[in-house]
């Protein structure tokens, strides 16, 4: 009898061994060459950079609850990468385990194109060379893994406007979210800073990569704590930056690393009693509003934009516009929903109120990008980011990625069998 109890405590005692909390980080450079076409502003056309305004970074945040791993990287680009490139670098970090992908873009508008992998020769592609560079990020983070604990801050600021409609009760996300990861010794692993507002304070005919005011925010946030600050964009596609009069990338990015830094006062790390980290991901499906095989739309479209951009849609279209949709639930408290493209703010607004979590990360622009997913109200309004050519899914699109966000999170809960 006394042996069976101690078996029973040996097992238990390696479970929770298996079941500790874990977390690493890593971070890597990743501004591409002069002369590689940049993102983000159509009128630019296949216009090459000229320079590097301010270099770009890929941050990587490893977490682990025994035997499950979740990898979150923060990109200074303007949309994760495609689909193809998502393929390559899943493959790559399996080696270590790795099955859930949130690969995030901040969506800067001075960041190179990512849906030609040619250039400057198909030998010698940025594209491929960056796909090496985050899976060596992603790897990194997981050799650095080491016992952690977390916690949440949030705060409602006035840091985001509604840059889309014209109602007097605009939707608006006002919040600011942050997860703090700190060792045993309570320093810093990291910061996630989840925020919605669009980073195009640097104008269009400024032909530099930059990472606009997301770079400031987390130099500063860095430099005040030692450890890297990712920025996790949010349901940004109709929000862009309140930043008043001086509204530039150096006045706005440490407005919100100021925010930042005084919310991280306030959090209060802890290793929670019951530790589960559990994760989903599926694809789904929506007829297109335009039809790329169209002449007149593929004419009318490579003189607004460039041939070879429209090609690579008319591809990625013709099983239909198929956003990645990606949660993870860490303690059955804190919840992360990844979406592959520009959500309107009224669509994260609802999956929060609707989840019932005390924290819930929205992340916009992850793993992969297809366009704009606005509201039905949005699009009964009319506007940028509602158009056919942008907001290229079906009508009620958003509405059922969020509704199968919903069930999952609920899934992963155990609260729907």
């Amino acid at each position: 009898m006394l042996g069976r109890v101690c078996l029973v405590l040996s097992l238990l005692l390696t479970q929770s061994a298996l079941a500790e909390f874990r977390a690493g980080t890593a971070t890597t450079d990743i501004t591409p060459p002069t002369g590689y076409p940049m993102w983000g502003y159509a009128a630019r056309r296949d216009a090459p950079s000229v320079g590097v305004r301010d270099r770009l970074q890929a941050r990587a945040l490893m977490l682990e609850v025994g035997n499950s791993r979740i990898a979150i990287v923060a990109l200074d680009l303007g949309r994760a990468p495609t689909r193809q490139s998502m393929a390559t670098i899943r493959a790559g970090v399996k080696k270590v385990g790795i099955q859930t992908l949130f690969v995030v873009g901040s969506h800067t508008h001075h960041g190179p194109i990512l849906e030609l992998d040619n250039w400057p020769t198909p030998k010698t592609s940025y594209i491929r060379q960056l796909e090496q560079k985050l899976i060596e990020l992603i790897v990194a983070a997981h050799k650095n893994l080491q016992p952690a604990r977390f916690g949440v801050g949030t705060r409602q600021t006035t840091l985001n406007r509604n840059r889309h409609s014209k109602l007097p009760d605009a939707p608006v996300d006002r919040e600011l979210l942050v997860l703090r990861i700190e060792d045993e010794a309570g320093k810093p692993i990291a910061h996630a800073v989840n925020f919605a507002a669009h980073p195009t304070m640097l104008p269009a005919k400024l032909h530099e990569f930059s990472p606009d005011y997301v770079g400031f925010l987390c130099g500063e946030v860095e430099k005040a704590t030692g450890a890297p600050c990712l920025f996790l964009q949010g349901a940004a596609g109709d929000l862009s930056p309140n930043g008043g009069k001086d509204n530039t990338p150096e006045t706005f990015g440490p407005r919100v690393a100021q925010e930042v830094l005084e919310l991280t006062k306030s959090i209060r790390c802890a290793k929670p009693d019951r530790e589960r980290l559990v994760a989903h991901e599926e694809t789904l499906q929506f007829a297109p509003r335009v039809d790329l095989k169209n002449p007149v739309w593929r004419l009318g479209l490579s003189a607004a934009f460039y041939p070879e951009f429209i090609s690579f849609y008319e591809r990625e279209y013709r099983e239909g516009v198929r956003p990645t949709l990606t949660l993870a639930l860490l303690e059955d408290r804190i919840g992360f929903v990844g979406v592959s493209g520009e959500v309107f703010c009224g669509h994260a607004l609802s999956l929060k109120r609707r989840a019932r979590l005390p924290h819930l990360f929205f992340l916009g622009y992850c793993n992969d990008y297809q366009q704009y997913f606005p509201t039905i109200e949005a699009l009964s309004e009319g506007g940028y980011g509602t158009e056919p050519y942008i907001g290229t899914a079906e009508p009620g699109a958003g509405e059922r990625i969020m509704d199968r966000a919903l069930i999952g999170l609920y899934k992963l809960s155990g609260k729907l069998k």
